[in-house]
């Protein structure tokens, strides 16, 4: 399975392109990473290729069919603010089973104890919260997954206890990983591959 973006353009203004004619493929079980300077338009490419953002011209595809819409999106995003994605007048069990009823085996390889669920979101810290949005994230309908800076905001343990999970999870599952950082050792240790966003866009 491939999820390919393909001529990908977007801009805010005509002719003051954020991206332009950007091509990027993901295989299943790959894990690919996305480097770049600040406002080169990786966030935006993650949100076009997740189906966040909707206004721009190309296509996005998995096996050559475009994703539909009012689906499950078999492509989730992860963000770099946790507490952005989640409701915050649910509990955390009620933001975690939202869309599937997450597994145990799920739920113990990220740490989530059992008493979290109960808790507001506010209760919890940003690594606890990143916790619960990758186990949301990572459902049995889940091919690829969009890691976008997801652990810059927690400290070093924290974050390589996180990316073992993932990568012990998205291996089991099968799921491409597109993961992006301004960490390079991180992405070296990482990633399969990593790619330069400046070398595909074509502003």
């Amino acid at each position: 399975m491939r999820l390919k973006g393909e001529n990908i353009c977007f801009g805010y203004k005509k002719d003051n392109w954020i991206l332009k004619n950007v091509d990027i493929s993901l295989g299943s079980g790959e894990v690919l990473g996305l480097i770049g300077d600040s406002g080169s338009g990786k966030s935006t490419l993650c949100k076009i290729l997740s189906g966040y953002e909707t206004n721009y011209s190309g296509t996005v595809s998995i096996d050559g069919e475009k994703i539909p819409l009012g689906v499950y999106n078999p492509v989730q995003l992860i963000f770099q603010h946790p507490e952005k994605a989640v409701n915050p007048k649910w509990k955390m069990k009620d933001i975690l089973n939202e869309g599937h009823v997450v597994s145990q085996d799920v739920l113990d390889s990220f740490g989530i104890k059992k008493n979290w669920l109960n808790r507001w979101p506010n209760e919890l810290s940003g690594g606890e919260l990143q916790r619960f949005a990758l186990a949301r994230a990572l459902g049995p309908n889940t091919k690829f997954l969009i890691a976008d800076e997801i652990t810059t905001m927690v400290d070093a343990i924290t974050q390589a206890q996180i990316w073992e999970s993932i990568l012990g999870i998205v291996e089991k599952m099968n799921i491409g990983v597109l993961v992006v950082s301004h960490e390079k050792k991180l992405m070296n240790r990482l990633c399969h591959d990593v790619i330069d966003i400046s070398r595909i866009n074509k502003t």
